[in-house]
């Protein structure tokens, strides 16, 4: 059997809200010909970024996160706005929620998209090395954020441990560990045209 898309009947936006529209989709399923109902998150692009320090620590940040209601342990990251770049809206975020900057251009690990089943938005991820302390947090009154900095060679053990859970900051780290074939906080310093994570 081929699997197909469905058809969009109708479309029509529901609510508005400050970081989201709901939408409901009418599609109909090429199987069965039968017509059903689909509600939708519309939402503009995500972006988290893993920040490195020169020697070789992750800018990570605790904060309240409401929809759980407990402190989490992530990545710096945000919402893209206006006619931002996913790059822009990155340095942006490492800055407004942490003070830190980067010496470097920032390398793509990727997108992914959250949840496929309700949103049609992405999350792009990326990594900046040379990341250092410009200044002060820049933080929205809806914000509660601690900045600490982890060895990167830690970071299995917090994801292993149950400390780093926020899936789209496992995504991000899975990507950075694939893409530098990282194991265990080791990586291999003879990779071709990257070399090891924290250096040129």
């Amino acid at each position: 059997m081929s699997i197909k898309p469905w058809k969009v009947l109708s479309r029509k936006r529901d609510k508005s809200y400050r970081i989201f529209n709901l939408r409901t989709d009418r599609a109909c399923s090429p199987r069965t010909g039968r017509a059903y109902d689909f509600f939708i998150l519309e939402s503009s692009p995500w972006v988290n970024i893993i920040p490195l320090t020169d020697k070789n620590e992750v800018v990570m940040v605790r904060q309240y996160r409401h929809g759980i209601q407990d402190i989490t342990l992530e990545i710096p990251g945000g919402i893209i706005e206006g006619e931002e770049t996913p790059e822009d809206t990155a340095i942006r975020e490492l800055c407004e929620e942490t003070g830190y900057r980067t010496t470097s251009e920032l390398i793509s690990l990727g997108m992914v998209y959250p949840n496929p089943a309700i949103q049609q938005n992405i999350c792009y991820s990326f990594l900046a090395k040379g990341a250092y302390l410009a200044g002060k947090q820049h933080l929205d009154e809806m914000e509660d954020i601690e900045t600490i900095l982890l060895p990167l060679s830690d970071i299995p053990r917090f994801i292993r441990e149950g400390d780093i859970s926020h899936s789209l900051v496992l995504v991000a780290f899975y990507r950075l560990f694939i893409e530098y074939e990282m194991k265990m906080g080791h990586v291999d310093p003879h990779l071709p045209n990257r070399g090891t994570i924290g250096g040129d």
